[in-house]
């Protein structure tokens, strides 16, 4: 099959839609199919090979002029488009850019009028594009990119899809009436698309009844890593210190707040204790994690942050060095994919019971489940983990070996095939 992912990118953050995005075009390459993998907004940052295409199409400098500036939008696009290349977009990414739902309520609402709204004409050139491809199926990585595939539906042959990962987490943070009146368009285009897809129940359903979706037309295929690229040894010896993991944009809803909680807790039973944490720090977070600071003063020199490591043998060399993981999310995760890369490194989790958490740790073993929102429970199950040798074996062995059969390349890319060859 020829196939094109339109995903979007992160704003020169890393972001785990965009990297499985990627290793969803690598999986399918894999299996022998055709696949564009077409970055919107801006390039993707990712810490391993991009696969996407070197054109970025309805370039996020246009989109927020188009947005705000009326005389701008009247400009043929022949005098617009060179914003939309990719070194122009990189380098506008490197200043402050929101990507925070509360200042975006206007900006997502304009993208959501598709073909009749401020951005008809850059929506005009994707769909071109993509006529001129001439692919099998597209498939949207989110519901707010595909709100242009009803003009594409009026000339298109092929089948249209959207995958379905944390459109509500962004929707649910803008004011009103943004809020509303966005939900309520997305409700009006899902008739444009073939079908959805998750990569959890727990999202299947949710999702179903927030657009009010037949079950039927939402899909499940797994959430998946190249396993591969990581070790995958599982941890049978504490290490001294015992060191417990982080590894996840620092944003309160990620929950590095609870963790740091829980530690303090955890060093009555282990006075050494460590605390490692890593992952993306945006200038809007920036006093929150002020706050987690002083959490953390008392475990002093304990308490490490390591900032974003740029590669994937970096982000490994940060798990080798842990003995547990946990990102405590205060929201109900659709997908999880820090839990994959945890257990493709012989880690044991221990993560809130809701969202997709439950499942993936069922399915493979590899963790405990806590109390959501409670550091004292939190702590507990990391204790748990540390002290019980056994425990710690038979959760790490477990994971490594459920990734890697549920959650690799070849898992993805066979349900893949089977989904749109019927």
């Amino acid at each position: 099959m020829r196939i094109v992912i339109v995903t979007a990118g992160g704003a020169g953050m890393f972001c785990g839609s965009c990297m499985h995005d990627n290793t969803w075009a690598r999986a399918l390459q894999q299996a022998g199919h055709d696949v564009v993998l077409l970055p919107l907004y801006t390039p993707l940052t990712l810490d391993e090979e991009s696969l996407s295409d070197r054109h970025v199409y309805v370039g996020g400098i246009n989109v927020y002029l188009d947005a705000r500036f009326p005389f701008w939008r009247r400009l043929p696009r022949i005098f617009k488009r060179w914003l939309d290349a990719a070194w122009i977009l990189r380098l506008a990414s490197r200043g402050n850019v929101s990507n925070s739902a509360p200042e975006l309520g206007d900006l997502t609402m304009s993208l959501l009028q598709g073909n009749h709204g401020p951005h008809r004409a850059a929506l005009g050139d994707l769909n071109r594009h993509l006529l001129e491809l001439a692919p099998d199926v597209v498939c949207f990585s989110n519901l707010m990119l595909g709100a242009g595939a009803s003009a594409l539906r009026s000339h298109f042959r092929g089948r249209i899809w959207c995958v379905l990962q944390g459109d509500d987490i962004f929707l649910d943070a803008l004011p009103e009436p943004w809020r509303t009146q966005s939900w309520t368009r997305l409700r009006e285009i899902t008739g444009d698309f073939d079908g959805f897809i998750t990569h959890s129940e727990y999202y299947r359903r949710f999702m179903g009844e927030r657009l009010k979706l037949p079950q039927e037309r939402i899909h499940r295929l797994p959430l998946t890593i190249d396993c591969v690229r990581h070790t995958g040894t599982p941890k049978t010896l504490l290490g001294s210190p015992p060191t417990v993991g982080y590894f996840a944009r620092i944003d309160p809803a990620k929950g590095l707040d609870l963790l740091v909680e829980a530690i303090v807790l955890l060093q009555r039973e282990f006075p050494d204790v460590r605390l490692r944490a890593g992952g993306y720090l945006g200038e809007s977070h920036r006093d929150f994690f002020d706050r987690v600071g002083k959490l953390a003063a008392p475990l002093g020199d304990r308490f490490q942050y390591v900032g974003s490591p740029g590669t994937l043998a970096a982000k490994i060399g940060f798990l080798e060095g842990l003995d547990v993981f946990s990102v405590p999310t205060r929201y109900h995760e659709p997908k999880g994919i820090f839990l994959l890369e945890a257990w493709a490194n012989g880690l044991p989790v221990v993560q809130p019971a809701h969202g997709a958490f439950p499942e993936l740790v069922r399915s493979t073993g590899g963790g405990l489940l806590v109390t959501p929102d409670d550091p004292a429970a939190l702590a507990e199950g990391l204790a748990q983990v540390l002290r019980d040798s056994e425990l710690r074996r038979t959760i790490s062995t477990a994971g490594a070996g459920g990734v890697r059969r549920l959650h690799d390349l070849s898992a993805l890319a066979a349900a893949t095939t089977s989904l749109w060859s019927t």
